[in-house]
């Protein structure tokens, strides 16, 4: 045994302990972080919601490229990965390639070469180009993810309701708002907490049993949604959650969630998939209270 044998063996044996092993694909990876066997301090907690949220430029980019869109030094990448067993970043990024080869089509550019070319001299169609290909890169990864039996579980708890309460701020808040409307439409009473002249506490105020909470919450988590949602907690109502890593405060609140994460372009984020997966729950919501009334 080299003079490090005694060292890796320890450390090996220590992950152990805490119920994981050295990951050897991003699937375990994954799995590990979201089993809340380890707690990250803030940076590398960043660390860790990057990763999640965004294993292609992990892939794919340089580690000071990832430092740099991840928000942290090149340093704390190196550290996030001994954590884990791995020498430096290299090794554990090989992680992230393998992962990105079996869904590729992720990963690349997109076909229709010849027309980005084209319009790769007009920079507000390459623009437009590059949020259309964020979106339908989202939406492929909502096709190919999708936690079905969490989905299922979404739909019972709002369709059983008395009340809807859609909560959602910053980026979330179009989501929410576009939710509510087509609810609306559809003859479903909800409450969209809107949070105008700062009363959003008060427009929770009567929520309580037998009402629900549908959320909307992406990184940084940094909004009112989390304390608006623990107040729902509070007080008994059903919890069901969009949001986009397993590292979101509302997790812990909430009875079912399921995960959507967005791709970005040039600093905006698509929102497709997020309405995609809201615009499915209204419709199971319109149609399992559709048959519950036939049956009656």
């Amino acid at each position: 045994m080299t003079e490090d044998g005694p060292k890796t063996g320890k450390k090996e044996a220590a992950r152990a302990a805490l119920g994981y092993a050295k990951p050897r694909t991003y699937e375990e990876l994954r799995a590990v972080l979201s089993s809340g066997t380890i707690h990250f301090p803030k940076r590398l907690r960043q660390v860790a919601i990057f990763l999640w949220q965004y294993p292609g430029e992990v892939a794919l980019g340089t580690i000071v490229q990832v430092a740099e869109k991840a928000g942290v030094q090149p340093s704390t990448l190196v550290r996030f990965a001994q954590i884990f067993g791995y020498a430096g970043f290299s090794d554990f990024q090989a992680l992230f390639k393998e992962h990105v080869k079996a869904s590729w089509p992720e990963a690349r550019g997109g076909e229709g070469g010849d027309r980005r070319e084209q319009d790769e001299t007009d920079p507000d169609l390459h623009f437009l180009n590059g949020l259309v290909a964020a979106s339908q890169a989202s939406l492929a990864r909502i096709g190919e993810g999708l936690e079905a039996a969490n989905f299922a579980r979404m739909v019972e708890v709002l369709a059983a309701a008395d009340l809807i309460y859609l909560v959602g701020s910053k980026r979330a808040f179009p989501v929410t708002t576009y939710l509510s409307l087509t609810l609306a439409q559809q003859g479903v009473r909800n409450v969209l907490v809107d949070n105008v002249g700062s009363t959003a506490l008060d427009q929770m105020g009567c929520i309580g049993r037998g009402d629900a909470v549908l959320a909307v919450s992406f990184s940084p988590y940094n909004s009112i949604t989390p304390d608006l949602v623990a107040v729902a907690h509070e007080r008994n109502a059903a919890i069901v959650t969009i949001t986009d890593s397993t590292f979101s405060p509302l997790v812990e609140l909430s009875d079912t969630w399921i995960e959507v994460v967005e791709s970005e372009f040039g600093g905006f984020r698509s929102l497709a998939a997020s309405l995609a997966v809201g615009m499915a729950l209204v419709h199971g919501i319109v149609a399992r209270r559709a048959l519950a009334q036939a049956s009656r």
